[in-house]
């Protein structure tokens, strides 16, 4: 399977320091999107054991991913990144898929997929 989502050096640092921390070691890292936020969709990423049968998977810098093929023409060619700055870390998310953001910077839509807005 080709690599919908890069996961930058950085950011699989801090995702494997995260997985061993919350004792995940092993596990699998799920890039997902959801419906919500103001502009319809929101990016989620967690920590999966197993595979399900609507998963696409590949390595990547030793992390195992784990993407829902139904996520995966809305991800495609997303960078995850770790920036850490004096205010502390975050992940950021490029998703060159995105037309339109929310001023938070945390819900996105994109020309083929708009998914449900919320209130903010």
């Amino acid at each position: 399977m080709t690599q919908v989502v890069e996961i930058t050096e950085a950011a699989s640092f801090q995702v494997k320091e995260m997985m061993r921390h919350n004792e995940e070691e092993g596990s699998y890292l799920r890039v997902a999107v959801k419906g919500g936020g103001c502009s319809g969709l929101t990016y989620g990423m967690g920590f999966e054991p197993e595979v399900a049968e609507t998963d696409d998977q590949y390595e990547q810098h030793g992390i195992r991913i784990l993407i829902n093929k139904e996520d995966a023409p809305i991800l495609q060619g997303t960078i995850v990144d770790y920036k850490q700055s004096l205010m502390g870390g975050g992940f950021t998310i490029d998703n060159p898929n995105a037309i339109a953001s929310c001023g938070c910077g945390t819900s996105f839509r994109t020309a083929k997929k708009a998914g449900t807005p919320e209130n903010c």
